[in-house]
């Protein structure tokens, strides 16, 4: 008899609550005869050592995978489902694939393996606590990469989270093409400009 081996995935994302950039979402399975000390959900770590961490996690994990959703995507399907669009993407590239799937927070994509949404996983479930940490180091390379072709904006520095000094960047030099033109803060400022400019 064929004894079937499950292979969980850990799944979260970061940027969803950013102003500008892409969502970016991590899946990971785990190798337990390879266990990583200090994972935790990364916004608890400091950043030198979420850079250490995620360079273990892929080279310790059994499988690892990046998916992201552009802003266009964000801006045609909202961030949520952006964001769900982002995990399947992540999930799909694991290889071997998982046969389970654990999701951080309170909904879950569609994917063709079970998966179980876990409020605050990453900092109960080891996986989801490395995908948390894959995914936040990812993103903010990325947002550090589009700090130079953008500049002026702080992109290296707040990651494109609505910050006093990213507003007040924004309110000065108006919204770049890496902006999301529907959030709130973004289509005020926008307006703000559009009133000015029609003075």
């Amino acid at each position: 008899m064929k004894t079937t081996i499950t292979l969980t995935c850990g799944v979260d994302e970061a940027g969803r609550g950013p102003l500008a950039g892409p969502v970016v979402a991590a899946a990971v399975i785990l190798d337990p005869r390879r266990p990583i000390a200090g994972l935790r959900d990364s916004k608890k770590v400091a950043p030198a050592n979420r850079v250490r961490l995620a360079q273990e996690i892929r080279n310790h994990a059994l499988a690892w995978a990046v998916g992201s959703a552009s802003v266009a995507e964000i801006g045609q399907l909202n961030i949520l489902h952006a964001t769900m669009l982002a995990m399947r993407r992540a999930v799909m590239a694991l290889d071997p694939a998982a046969n389970l799937a654990l999701i951080d927070g309170n909904r879950c994509p569609e994917l063709l393996i079970p998966c179980q949404a876990i409020v605050k996983g990453d900092v109960t479930e080891p996986a989801i606590s490395a995908a948390s940490i894959l995914a936040k180091t990812t993103r903010d390379k990325e947002m550090a990469r589009l700090a130079v072709i953008y500049p002026g904006y702080g992109f290296e520095r707040h990651w494109g989270y609505p910050t006093p000094a990213h507003v007040a960047a924004l309110e000065a030099l108006g919204p770049c093409s890496i902006h999301r033109l529907g959030f709130g803060p973004v289509r005020r400022v926008m307006a703000k400009r559009s009133n000015l400019n029609s003075e």
